[in-house]
């Protein structure tokens, strides 16, 4: 079918419509931060009465933590405030108690402390 200058098929793109709406996808979507996760025992919990922060290390290797952590291996509770982060607090007291393995698993952001990723959840 032939089509009058100026004039495209109904629904078909051209290549700077395209462009322009992959560009415009691309900055409408956040950067992807890279959340992290360790296995292994709970080997200290610091919990501060200053500002409530509670944070905690644990014994394995952890994956590629986000630049946010600056290398620093330790977890930070995001809201100890929070049922979730009691909740989380009392996992990993018990765990550190009977001596079990626990995983984390990080939000690949350092919102409650510029240098310690944030909890997401803990299981064991």
């Amino acid at each position: 079918m032939h089509y009058p200058k100026g004039r495209r098929k109904r629904g078909s793109f051209t290549f700077p419509t395209a462009c322009a709406f992959l560009l415009a996808l691309a900055l409408a979507t956040p950067l992807a931060s890279h959340a992290s996760s360790q296995s292994g025992q709970v080997i200290k919990i610091q919990v501060r009465a200053s500002d409530g922060l509670i944070l905690f290390y644990l014994d394995g290797a952890p994956s590629a933590k986000p630049a946010c952590t600056n290398g620093h291996t330790y977890w930070m509770i995001k809201d100890e405030k929070s049922e979730t982060g009691k909740r989380q607090l009392a996992m990993l007291m018990a765990a550190r108690a009977a001596g079990l393995p626990v995983t984390v698993l990080g939000t690949g952001a350092c919102t409650r402390w510029p240098d310690g990723e944030d909890v997401d959840s803990v299981e064991y």
